[in-house]
This record gives C-alpha cells, sequence and structure tokens, in this order.
C-alpha cells in the first residue's frame, strides 16, 4: 500500500538515491521554484508541489539517461514504487518534466515542473557570469536578456520553460518568482 511522501521522506529518499553535490543543489532549487509557483496558483499544494520539484531527478544517477533518455522518469517511478510511495500525481509531474520519457505535460503541474527543471539551472547559469557569482547580483532583465542568447546556457530548454506560460503565469512573472524562490535558499545552493 502506496502514502503520500512528505518532505522529509523525500528528502531522505532523494539522498539515498543522489549522491553528486550538482544534482542535490539542483534538486533544491527547482523545489524551491515550484514551491513558489504554488504560492501563486496552488497555495493549498505548496508542500506537494515542492516535493514534485525535489524528487524530478531521482533517478539521475540510476538510470542510464546518457544512453537512453526515455528511461529518465520511469526510474523514478520504479524507486518510489518500490519504497512504497507510489503516487500518481507525482509520478505523472516527474515523468512528464522528461517527455522523452513518452509522458507528455497536460496538467498545471507538469507544466510547471516542465518549466522549473531548466528555469533552475538557467538562472544559475545567468548568476555565474556575475563578478560574486550570486544570486543576489542577478536582475530580471539580465535573465531575460540572456535567454534571447542562443548560445548562453545552450542546454536548458526554453522551450520547456515557456510552457510556465500554460499554467496561466507569464515568462516574467516565472523569472520573478524563479529568482525569488532560488535566492530564498541561496546558501543551501552555494549561490
Amino acid at each position: 500500500m502506496s502514502k503520500r511522501i512528505n518532505r522529509d521522506e523525500a528528502y531522505n529518499l532523494l539522498h539515498k538515491y543522489v549522491k553528486g553535490e550538482n544534482y542535490l543543489t539542483h534538486s533544491y532549487a527547482v523545489e524551491a521554484i515550484m514551491r513558489g509557483i504554488a504560492k501563486k496558483i496552488a497555495p493549498e499544494e505548496v508542500e506537494f508541489w515542492g516535493i514534485c520539484g525535489l524528487l524530478h531527478d531521482l533517478d539521475e544517477e540510476t538510470c542510464d539517461w546518457r544512453n537512453d533518455m526515455s528511461t529518465h522518469g520511469p526510474v523514478s517511478v520504479e524507486i518510489l514504487e518500490k519504497e512504497g510511495f507510489y503516487d500518481k500525481e507525482l509520478c505523472d509531474a516527474i515523468m512528464a518534466h522528461n517527455p522523452l520519457s513518452g509522458k507528455i505535460a497536460k496538467t498545471t503541474l507538469e507544466y510547471a515542473v516542465l518549466a522549473a527543471d531548466p528555469m533552475s539551472g538557467f538562472v544559475k547559469a545567468v548568476a555565474q557570469i556575475y563578478p560574486d557569482k550570486k544570486l543576489a547580483s542577478v536582475k530580471p532583465k539580465s535573465v531575460k536578456k540572456r535567454f534571447k542568447e542562443e548560445r548562453f546556457a545552450r542546454g536548458a530548454n526554453r522551450q520547456y520553460m515557456m510552457a510556465i506560460e500554460e499554467t496561466g503565469i507569464s515568462y516574467d512573472d516565472f523569472i520573478l518568482i524563479a529568482l525569488e524562490s532560488m535566492r530564498e535558499i541561496s546558501d543551501e545552493i552555494g549561490l
């Protein structure tokens, strides 16, 4: 019998399966952004949306995504089932953050995690070009300007970031949410 996972259980599960510091800080950043989005459009679900962000890359070090990207997401679902935390809404959101898994985003939650994942890395990349490499220095207009530069942070899928608009949040507001949310945990993520 599965039960809905709480934040402490999600944190412990993440640390059981993910050891790389960069993967962990990325997961914390996506969690923070998801919480920020939820505060705006799903205030009664802030905790759950955060957990979806925290666990979106649960299988990062377990699946063979470098050779077969379609495994990224389904392996997370297998882990959650094995650990007794299967939750269809959570699993669908995790799968939808990687459309190559075969799950295309359809719900507000799924679009949010699809957008939050690349946005966390993009904001981090913008911070890295500042002399102090701190989020406190990043201006929203800098994020918007760099978004238009195709060569900048090429790995951050801009189409996925723009999927935020499917939630009713504008891209400009999304930038503010991401910056504010990541700044709240800047010490934890080293920015």
